[in-house]
């Protein structure tokens, strides 16, 4: 298995190169565009975390934007702390891929809420810029060639390229464990302008949709089973719901790629479930023969989710490689060897390791482990 460590620009410090280098990963993705997060930094001698206060493009932010600018970081030394980490790693002899989040901007959905994803209540999802905006898409194609601009990688890593949704980790979140699955699925449909449009290509009237959607979302949560994953929506509704989400999805996609190339890997993250939004937000039917690897989610360890790489792997084309998001930065998996063996099993060629920064000295040991099983060289 082809093994992709992830990192942010401000872990590539001195002893960085040794490290991964020693852990034998056979790419680092480097953060170039990314939301907002507060990461610890285990390995650093000056601190214990750096606080990203909001989305920011790691590169120079040069003139000639329209009305989404991306921000640049004021807490990192260099304007393009992004373009001397890769520079520092390919010096060092490592390949170097560039993670870029495209729709996840608080920043920009605050300012601009007319960009963001609105629910059926007519509630703003700051956090997540809708694709079926064509100034969303510009912004998300303009920002991919600004972060690949003069930057030699072999490899491009699309996060957030789709639809994000109501579920997120926002300041304080106070909605875990309140809405089901279902709940959850239909507070993310997006209801802005843009997507109403779409709809009523579907002879959809969208003022209909959205009391239809406000409905069922009340009866769901009334009736207060937070497991339900089914809702009672017409069958016609909720096709043009996603037909119109995944036409948007892949008008994203589609202008991102223009701006990578043809001469530069693409390894895309996404969701079997075509409903999911998120980082990983569902694929469309056209997504698989866009790109050269799909990433999926396999956070949660357990049968469950092998199974849903063994799906994959039955219906996503033998020509697309199939990546395993593994994170070695939350809760200890007891047996991440055995995790990774039975990944690869189910047919993933490729692992892909979170986080190279974040896992300190103590996770090292479980990404050691995960490594030589991916390369075949677990005992």
């Amino acid at each position: 298995m082809h093994v992709t460590g992830y990192g942010y620009p401000w872990d590539v410090g001195p002893e960085f190169a040794d490290r991964v280098r020693d852990l034998g990963v056979d790419e680092v993705a480097v953060a170039v565009s990314y939301h907002s997060t507060r990461a610890a930094t285990p390995w650093s001698k000056q601190g214990a975390s750096v606080t990203a206060r909001h989305a920011a493009l790691y590169r120079p932010v040069r003139d000639g934007w329209g009305k989404l600018r991306p921000a640049p970081a004021d807490w990192v030394d260099s304007a393009d702390s992004a373009g001397d980490a890769i520079c520092a790693l390919a010096a060092a002899g490592i390949p170097a891929a560039a993670w870029l989040v495209l729709t996840h901007n608080s920043l920009l959905g605050t300012e601009f809420p007319e960009f963001a994803v609105q629910n059926c209540f007519g509630e703003t999802y700051p956090w997540a810029l809708c694709p079926a905006q064509e100034e969303v898409r510009a912004f998300a194609a303009r920002l991919t060639a600004e972060s690949l601009a003069e930057l030699d990688v072999r490899s491009v890593v699309l996060e957030a390229c789709g639809q994000l949704g109501a579920i997120h980790q926002h300041q304080h979140e106070k909605t875990d464990a309140v809405w089901s699955p279902a709940a959850a699925r239909l507070l993310s449909v997006c209801c802005c302008a843009a997507c109403a449009a779409g709809w009523a290509e579907h002879d959809v009237l969208p003022e209909a949709a959205r009391a239809l959607l406000r409905e069922e979302v009340r009866r769901l949560i009334a009736e207060g089973d937070l497991t339900a994953t089914e809702d009672r929506l017409p069958g016609e509704l909720r096709a043009a719901f996603l037909s119109t989400r995944q036409r948007a999805t892949d008008q994203l996609r589609q202008d991102v790629l223009k701006e990578i190339g043809g001469d530069r890997r693409v390894v895309l993250h996404g969701a079997i479930d075509p409903w999911v939004t998120g980082a990983l937000p569902g694929l469309t039917p056209q997504a698989v023969h866009d790109v050269d690897a799909v990433v999926l989610p396999c956070w949660v360890p357990g049968a469950a989710t092998v199974a849903t790489v063994a799906a994959a792997a039955g219906s996503i084309p033998a020509t697309v490689d199939i990546g395993a998001y593994v994170t070695a930065a939350g809760p200890e998996v007891p047996d991440i060897a055995g995790y990774v063996r039975e990944l690869g099993r189910a047919g993933a060629t490729e692992l892909h390791l979170y986080h190279l920064g974040l896992a300190g000295p103590a996770r090292w040991p479980d990404l050691r482990r995960a490594v030589e099983q991916a390369h075949g060289r677990s005992t």
